[in-house]
């Protein structure tokens, strides 16, 4: 497969057709589409074996229903047999990229024992068994702290839990720190300074100072390298995540500044151990920074992209050539206060830039119900019943303030004007698999409820041909609930065109239609419009690149056929769609309209 990593540098200006096009996604004249020239291609990951057989089983590493959307994330799982079985899952449907949802750095409070306490002051279980000399590992960090310098104290107490296992480079001062086996557990004894720097020399006896304490309760067994040699085996790149900043009490939608130091010293300490035992694994594609944020024009303002910028120079250090990727969300709902306009959804994409990330994923918000699919023309329709929830009866145009495909487009311009300005930064599209409630909640938690294909597919035709990859959240448990569910319908269904985007382009001295999206072999074009129609077959009256371009994602192609458009009534909507022999055809049409 071919993998979309980093691009940099030289603006390529795309050729633009003489005659004016409106693309689906706007009223707008569309800027021309600036492309990175890309670095020298690493090479693609492919599966070790054709099959493999261990204690959970025989598990087959060929596809078999490649779909449009290439990678998902998933939750950690304790049987290991599990990740087996959702790897293969997510493999047999095209998907080359796995993202795990991870665990945040919590701040606590201990007893006047030591015990490590509860956010609500309960005993927390969890890190009873941490015990050195007949002492709490809080009070067994203290006593060596003051036995250092009596006037050495901990100030503040973290925990992090995780099913990872961590090797010697976790840690800084072997003298002070150290792992604690308990059982199945180890628990990672780790001493900070609270402004997120570490001592070299490793000197606790010169003066008296406050330290924090981190306790990282994690696992006897690496759950990280059990996913990158899976990765290895299946031929799919991992993005492990990143420690999630403890969260502001006052505005839970940002991180609690106070607490940021430690956070980056716990990710620095991981990322030496994943430099020294994963760096050159092909299967590590990057590392995911799970804290989202709305996008937005003040999102400079917000701390949060203070962990962002320090984390990422920690990864430059550490990880060189990993990318950090971020999945924010958007919100275009015109009744609530926080609505935000595609324009101001694109000044937050440079916010985000900015701090060195190299993969922002925003989440398309369908699923949530805070962003809609609708084209241009569609604007006065009522909004999908599924959507009701959250935006109550309204049309589309009263509810939103813009399509999702009017967010991706304005957030590909941001992305060419940072690209520019020397900032590697890719442009992915999350689009979830969920609906914002359903008569069967999907997830163990929430009410969110199943979706179907035919949604997806239109999910995927609204990011167009501004995104470099499509993934979604998530494939536990929403690709899988439900019958039949998601996962099922794809295996079923995947041979489907996808259109993605069509624009008026000449072909030597004919007049004609260029079409992009997925499924498009042995493909007819069809053309809609107040005059007529028309049904091209591509084979026969033009021709098929089955190659995509370097910005496109996995498995786009693009096919032309000459189509005269002086029939078409400057300013009319034309609906474009493709279909395949076996009768399936695209169940999203695009929405094209000429202005001269």
């Amino acid at each position: 497969m071919r993998w979309l990593f980093v691009v940099a540098g030289v603006a390529i200006v795309a050729v633009v057709a003489a005659v004016i096009i409106v693309l689906p996604s706007s009223d707008d004249k569309p800027a021309p589409t600036v492309s990175a020239a890309p670095k020298p291609s690493r090479t693609d990951p492919t599966p070790q074996v054709s099959e493999f057989t261990d204690q959970c089983g025989t598990f087959e590493t060929k596809e078999r229903a490649p779909y449009a959307v290439t990678g998902y994330w998933i939750t950690p799982k304790s049987n290991p047999c599990t990740w087996r079985k959702q790897l293969r899952e997510i493999h047999d449907v095209g998907g080359d990229t796995i993202i795990r949802i991870g665990y945040g750095l919590q701040f606590r409070t201990v007893s006047d024992g030591g015990e490590i306490l509860t956010r609500d002051g309960d005993l927390d279980t969890l890190y009873k068994a941490c015990q050195e000399d007949g002492l709490t590992c809080h009070d067994a960090a203290e006593r060596d702290l003051r036995e250092a310098n009596p006037g050495n104290r901990i100030g503040r107490t973290y925990v992090f839990r995780t099913d990872e296992s961590f090797g010697p480079d976790l840690f800084r001062c072997s003298k002070m720190e150290h792992p604690i086996e308990a059982g199945n557990r180890i628990y990672y004894r780790i001493i900070t300074q609270p402004d997120g720097s570490d001592d070299a020399t490793c000197d606790f006896s010169s003066k008296g100072a406050s330290y924090d304490l981190i306790l990282v309760a994690g696992s006897d067994k690496d759950s990280l390298k059990e996913l990158l040699d899976l990765g290895d085996q299946f031929g799919m790149r991992i993005f492990p995540a990143l420690p999630l900043a403890p969260r502001d009490q006052d505005n839970k939608l940002r991180a609690n500044k106070k607490h940021i130091g430690t956070l980056t010293t716990l990710t620095r300490r991981i990322l030496q151990d994943y430099g020294v035992r994963f760096a050159d694994r092909d299967s590590l594609g990057g590392v995911y920074q799970p804290f989202e944020v709305q996008m937005s024009d003040t999102l400079a303002s917000n701390p949060t992209l203070e962990v962002y910028t320090d984390q990422h120079t920690i990864v430059e250090q550490q990880l060189p050539g990993k990318p950090i990727l971020i999945s924010p969300y958007m919100d275009a709902r015109k009744r609530v206060a926080f609505g935000r306009t595609p324009k101001q959804v694109a000044e937050g994409f440079k916010a985000l830039a900015k701090t060195g990330v190299g993969i922002i994923a925003p989440q398309d918000s369908r699923g949530t119900g805070k962003v809609g699919l609708f084209w241009p023309d569609e604007r006065d329709n009522e909004v999908d019943e599924r959507l009701r929830s959250e935006v109550g009866e309204a049309t589309y145009d009263t509810a939103y303030h813009g399509s999702t495909r009017d967010y991706y487009r304005e957030m590909a311009a941001a992305r060419d004007e940072m690209v520019e300005a020397g900032h590697d930064v890719q442009l992915w599209a999350n689009v979830e698999a969920f609906e914002p409630s359903g008569k069967e909640a999907c997830a163990p938690q929430g009410t969110r409820g199943k979706t179907d294909k035919k949604r997806l597919d239109q999910a995927v035709t609204m990011t167009g041909r501004y995104v470099q990859k499509v993934v979604s959240y998530m494939w536990s448990d929403f690709m899988t609930c439900g019958t039949p569910s998601l996962e099922k319908e794809i295996t079923t269904d995947w041979q489907r065109p996808i259109a993605v985007d069509a624009i008026r382009r000449g072909r030597d001295v004919r007049d004609g239609v260029e079409v992009r999206g997925y499924n498009f072999g042995n493909s007819t074009v069809t053309i809609e419009w107040s005059g007529g129609k028309q049904e091209l077959v591509v084979a026969s009256v033009g021709w098929l690149d089955e190659d995509p371009l370097e910005e496109l994602p996995e498995g786009m192609s693009t096919a032309w056929v000459p189509f005269d458009w002086s029939q078409v009534p400057a300013g009319e909507w034309v609906r474009i769609g493709v279909k395949i022999p076996s009768g399936q055809a695209t169940t999203e049409p695009l929405h094209v309209r000429i202005l001269t």
